[in-house]
Order: structure tokens, then C-alpha cells, then sequence
């Protein structure tokens, strides 16, 4: 069995993925939560004592020397979508992400592996995307050889993009088309995510690139929200609401104790197209093969059809 690789956020969406490549490749993993009580799952991921569950929070430094001592390398997926509580952008995206740098190049880490987003940009107008692009840097800093990956919007079974316009779709008459459904996204498939990971944390020729992931195909929101309707089998009316508009409902969303459907740092990001266009690195040069939406996505937007599992195939649908 290979050497011991610190995973903080691997309990998560993505997280759960990159364990399981992990364990696959013959790693030893320790999956690094701040809740262990909820991660108990992880440990079936991967052989009899594979792998550990560990408590260690990014704002508290002495929890995470703990967490990557002993490790030959670490990989950071600690990122939130909107900003709750403690849990702030600037306070997970760049300090965080600069004391698992810290604390990994401290504990003699070979490795770190630092997942940003596609789009991450210092000047970028949305928050999310420029303390991403501010963690990169700050990381770089600190482990000047580790390895970014920048994935565009992620599906698979557990996502919160195809998820929740499919649950949309089953509840609302109509689905919103931020901007006019315009902006460009290349949605990259999950296990091709973990699959890079996996290789970057195990290549010596990844040390110091930046990978761009994204999918085989480019679509316009607008299309997807089409593939959504089509596989569920929803006759919904697709409403485009301007950016403007859109900015005052994601206002209200930011006051949102819960996860909001909409905030106003997500239509900023949208005003930006999210597909691999900078001639960086992306999955061909990984050696991995991209896996398309048609591929996968049907597979579990049927529990949104009238009927569920038992509802009759769409016409249309894949």
C-alpha cells in the first residue's frame, strides 16, 4: 500500500470521489472533516483500515498539523458556495487554504493538491471566484510546486446544479434563465475530477501546473435548463430574468439562514462564461477521458419525472 494522503473536505460531494480514486490507486487516506460523526461513510470507501476519519477545522491551525502529520501529500477541497456563519469566503478559499499550505510544507509533505474553480480570477466581480483565485496565489506562496485543479460546474449523482433545477422543475411552472440564459458553462463529470486528483498526487510531471477540467461539450445555460425539462419530462416555461433582476433575488437570498436558491455573488458569477479556454492543462493531458452530461445525468434526473423511477422515458430523453 502507497503512502498516507491528507484529504481535507472529503467528505464532501467531490471529496467522497477523490477518496475513493485514492483508495483505488493503493493509497493509505486520511479524511479530514470537521464533523467525524458525520463522515462514517468514508471508511467503507475503500479496504479494511484504508482509510481514517480525522476532526480538524482550516481556522484552527494546530487541528490541521495534526491532521497532515506523517502525510506525503495533501489534498484541499474546503470551499463553500455561499458565505454562512463563520463560514465566509475569505476565511475558507484563502486563509484556509494558505494554513493547510502552511501547516503540509511544515510537515514535509511531498505533495499538495489544491482544488480552486474554473473562472477563478483576482478581478473577478464575484466573490467566490476571486478568493478562489486569492487562494491559488496565497497556496503558490507558501508551496510553490503544488498543483491546481480548476473544474467547471461538477455533475453527478450528488451535485447541486442538476439537482436542483431537476427539484425545481418538479416543483415551480417555470425555470429562470439568469442573464437570458447565455453564459457558457462545460460541465465536467465527477469521477474524471477524482481521476485527476488522484494523478496529480501520484505524478512528479504535475508538480506546479494548473489544470483546467472541463466536459466534452460547451453548453449555454439556456441549453441545460432544456436538458433538465427534456430528461424529467417537466413542460416548464424558461423565463429569462436580467441580471439586474436577478441581483435583486439573490440579495434577498444572501439574508437566507438556509441554503438560498439563488445569492447575489452567484449571478455575478454568472456573468462570466465558466468553460476551459486559457490553453491550460485539462483532462486529455491527465490521461483521462471526459465523460459526457448525456452519459450520466439521466441516470438520476429520473427521480424528478412525474412518477419517479416508474414514470415511462420522456420523448427526447436519452
Amino acid at each position: 500500500m502507497q503512502g498516507l494522503v491528507t484529504v481535507f473536505g472529503g467528505s464532501g460531494f467531490v471529496g467522497g470521489q477523490v477518496v475513493r480514486a485514492l483508495a483505488k490507486a493503493g493509497h493509505r487516506v486520511r479524511v479530514a472533516v470537521r464533523n467525524p460523526n458525520l463522515a462514517y461513510r468514508m471508511r467503507m470507501l475503500g479496504d479494511v483500515g484504508q482509510i481514517e476519519v480525522v476532526q480538524a477545522n482550516v481556522r484552527n491551525v494546530p487541528s490541521v498539523a495534526r491532521a497532515v502529520d506523517g502525510a506525503e501529500a495533501v489534498v484541499n477541497l474546503v470551499g463553500v458556495l455561499w458565505e454562512s456563519g463563520r463560514q465566509k469566503f475569505q476565511t475558507l478559499h484563502v486563509m484556509g487554504a494558505r494554513t493547510i499550505a502552511e501547516q503540509a510544507r511544515a510537515a514535509g509533505a511531498a505533495r499538495l493538491v489544491q482544488v480552486s474553480a474554473l473562472g477563478a480570477d483576482v478581478n473577478s466581480s464575484s466573490k467566490y471566484l476571486r478568493t478562489k483565485a486569492e487562494g491559488e496565489a496565497a497556496v503558490r506562496a507558501v508551496f510553490p510546486g503544488a498543483v491546481v485543479i480548476r473544474p467547471s460546474a461538477v455533475f453527478g449523482a450528488e451535485d447541486k446544479f442538476f439537482n436542483k433545477f431537476g427539484q425545481m422543475a418538479a416543483l415551480f411552472p417555470a425555470l429562470p434563465l439568469i442573464g437570458g440564459g447565455e453564459t457558457k458553462f462545460q460541465p465536467v463529470y465527477v469521477g474524471d475530477v477524482a481521476a485527476v486528483v488522484a494523478k496529480a498526487v501520484a505524478s512528479p510531471a504535475a508538480e506546479g501546473l494548473t489544470y483546467e477540467l472541463g466536459g466534452p461539450t460547451v453548453y449555454s445555460f439556456k441549453a441545460l435548463m432544456e436538458l433538465i425539462l427534456r430528461e424529467t419530462g417537466r413542460n416548464r416555461v424558461l423565463a429569462p430574468i436580467p441580471f439586474f433582476a436577478a441581483s435583486l433575488i439573490g440579495n434577498v437570498g444572501d439574508l437566507s439562514p438556509i441554503a438560498p436558491p439563488l445569492t447575489s455573488d452567484q449571478v455575478e458569477s454568472l456573468r462570466t462564461d465558466n468553460v476551459a479556454d486559457h490553453g491550460l492543462p485539462g483532462l486529455a493531458d491527465a490521461g483521462v477521458v471526459p465523460t459526457a452530461v448525456e452519459a450520466v445525468v439521466p441516470s438520476y434526473l429520473y427521480r424528478y419525472r412525474k412518477g419517479g423511477q416508474y414514470a415511462e422515458v420522456p420523448a427526447g430523453a436519452f
